[in-house]
């Protein structure tokens, strides 16, 4: 009955772009960093045929069993691990999986998280405020969203939700704690910036800035990019789906930086930094999902695939 509903209803975000992306083939070997449901995974899976291997890491536990039960059938061609990816290097030599041919960063949350868990990352259900990848870590939304003085929460909405109303957001917050669930959340926030015809709910950005500080999700991207090209083999490739303008900028320089044989700031007169190049750009630009995608599938909207 699970494997129903997740046929049903997960949907991963550009799949045939991610498979042209990461120039799957036969017999290659794959790390899906952000494993979810499996949905890449499987995918991929069935472009490497024969012979084809994946490492999944995810770090929400009930994520990883999910996973591993939709892809029992491909026996020990597929192998999830409950890891938060800032260890993907650590985890890819614990179990022997170096070199790899590519690495697949999907960087949103997955729909087991916003349709079946009751942790709050939905605005629109009352679920308890926790948004925790994984119960092991220590800091919950509710933290955040009743502890933290007003100008601590203005800052993280401001600079994590990039909301321009975030002062009269932190504001309505503080004054209406304690807030106990994502749905009263979002009620006090549409209370400061009512919707009045916009397009995305008022809650969304506020949501998103509190659960990137919850796991903290943009030190964590620094951090595993560097490891993720250094698992990779010669000509191996990287492929990272982001949602939000603060992950691709991260994203973005990363490539361009390992791209580049000198860092050195702008007007040395001549190179210090021996630095050499260890990736090459493939997308310019980044790959957005088309119109039928995004009918289809509206939480695609706002993704962008870059690879190198």
């Amino acid at each position: 009955m699970i494997l129903m509903d997740l046929e049903l209803h997960h949907t991963p975000v550009m799949t045939p772009a991610i498979i042209r992306a990461l120039n799957v083939q036969a017999g290659g070997r794959y790390i899906d960093a952000t494993v979810g449901e499996g949905g890449h995974s499987k995918s991929i899976l069935a472009s490497a045929n024969p012979g084809g291997q994946i490492l999944g890491l995810d770090a929400d536990p009930e994520a990883v069993a999910v996973a591993t039960e939709r892809l029992a059938a491909q026996g020990d061609s597929f192998l999830a691990i409950n890891a938060n990816f800032r260890d993907i290097r650590a985890t890819a030599l614990r179990y022997k999986f170096v070199p790899v041919h590519g690495v697949l960063f999907d960087l949103g949350v997955s729909s087991l998280q916003l349709d079946r868990e009751a942790r709050g990352f939905s605005f629109r259900r009352s679920d308890p405020l926790d948004m925790r990848f994984s119960l092991d870590q220590k800091i919950s939304a509710s933290d955040i969203v009743n502890n933290y003085a007003e100008s601590e929460l203005a800052d993280l909405i401001f600079h994590l939700g990039e909301d321009r109303a975030a002062r009269k957001i932190a504001r309505t917050i503080v004054l209406n704690r304690p807030i106990a669930t994502s749905l009263e959340l979002a009620e006090v926030i549409e209370k400061a910036s009512p919707r009045r015809g916009k397009r995305i709910n008022p809650a969304t950005r506020t949501f998103q800035a509190i659960r990137i500080a919850v796991n903290d999700e943009l030190s964590a991207l620094e951090t595993s990019l560097e490891q993720a090209v250094s698992l990779l083999g010669e000509g191996g490739r990287l492929a990272v789906i982001s949602y939000h303008s603060l992950e691709d900028r991260i994203v973005k320089n990363f490539i361009r930086k390992q791209a580049s044989d000198c860092i050195c700031p702008p007007g040395t007169p001549m190179c210090i930094c021996d630095h050499l190049a260890t990736l090459s750009i493939i997308t310019r630009r980044p790959i957005v999902p088309d119109n039928h995608e995004i009918d289809s599938n509206p939480r695609s909207r706002s993704a962008k695939l870059r690879v190198a």
